[in-house]
């Protein structure tokens, strides 16, 4: 079997013209990996719409209902940063179904993707930075409501904090979350992850990889997770227009294989998703993005997962 991957046509849903999250990402995402050959049609399995009990799991009731039927008051909808639409409501609940899916399956397998995901600024209670409801949280509930993992470790490497599963997993020993972040960037109030590693401007391939290495073999050990859920963000890129790092491609595929190389070499599942990444030339963003999954079907033939 090859390595499962997990899409939706409704990942995408209409923005105004000229808005700044690149929407159209998740679906040129896929017809990449196909064009490719990086996978074929054949590994994509499709999710099903996370129902609301489910994120009720992590978020509050009251919030939930707002968003889904369009009552969010002005300032909350600004604070999330996407213009609201029930195409929107529908991609958000489906993302979540996605990561849930994406983590079932590496339980199965050993290592699964998602092709979208990593909404970790959302907070229990509000949405924030392009993040409405956080799907590595809602999953890691779902997952340990159905007895199917105890402990999970959070591997965040996006350029930006993952504030809102810090503040959602902060006195909850049951979850790990480590953030390896660009310490000058959004969010400007950080919140206190397990482990915290702030990076400074500028920073380029071999030190971060350096960095990486300090830390992520030592948490395995230290934790020993049922499951690792690794958020990909392709935003350290030194193209990003949100990043403030330097990373290139080759950095960036670097750190994919490292990621996931130490967790598999040590017996862990890893469960996958893409997280940011906003640079202006669509197609340079959708293959950086498309470096999670080259190296993770990689590693998922020589793991003979």
């Amino acid at each position: 079997m090859d390595l499962p991957i997990v899409y939706h046509p409704d990942y995408v849903a209409p923005l105004p013209e000229g808005h700044r999250f690149p929407m159209a990402k998740f679906r040129l995402l896929y017809e990449r990996l196909l064009a490719d050959g990086v996978a074929t049609r054949s590994q994509f399995h499709l999710p099903e719409r996370s129902p609301s009990a489910w994120i009720e799991q992590v978020h509050t009731p009251e919030y939930v209902q707002a968003y889904c039927e369009g009552t969010l008051d002005i300032k909350a909808q600004r604070r999330i940063g996407l213009p609201w639409s029930d195409a929107l409501v529908n991609r958000t609940c489906m993302a979540v179904g996605g990561t849930i899916l994406t983590a079932q399956l590496a339980l199965q397998h050993g290592l699964a993707c998602n092709t979208a995901g990593g909404t970790h600024h959302a907070f229990p209670a509000y949405g924030s930075g392009f993040c409405i409801f956080n799907d590595m949280a809602i999953a890691i509930r779902c997952l340990q409501d159905q007895r199917l993992i105890q402990t999970a470790l959070i591997v965040d490497l996006d350029v930006h904090q993952g504030d809102g599963t810090a503040f959602i997993f902060q006195s909850d020993s049951s979850v790990f979350t480590f953030s390896m972040h660009c310490a000058v960037n959004f969010p400007g109030t950080k919140q206190q992850s397990d482990l915290d590693v702030p990076l400074a401007e500028g920073m380029e391939d071999d030190e971060y990889l350096q960095t990486l290495a300090i830390h992520l073999p030592h948490l395995l050990a230290q934790v020993k997770p049922d499951l690792v859920f690794y958020d990909a963000g392709v935003d350290p890129h030194g193209g990003d227009r949100l990043g403030k790092l330097a990373l290139t491609d080759t950095g960036l595929f670097r750190r994919e294989m490292q990621v996931l190389d130490t967790c598999l070499s040590q017996g862990y599942a890893v469960a996958c998703v893409i997280g940011g990444g906003y640079a202006e030339d669509m197609p340079a963003l959708v293959y950086r993005h498309s470096l999670l999954h080259r190296a993770a079907s990689e590693l998922y033939r020589y793991h003979r997962l």
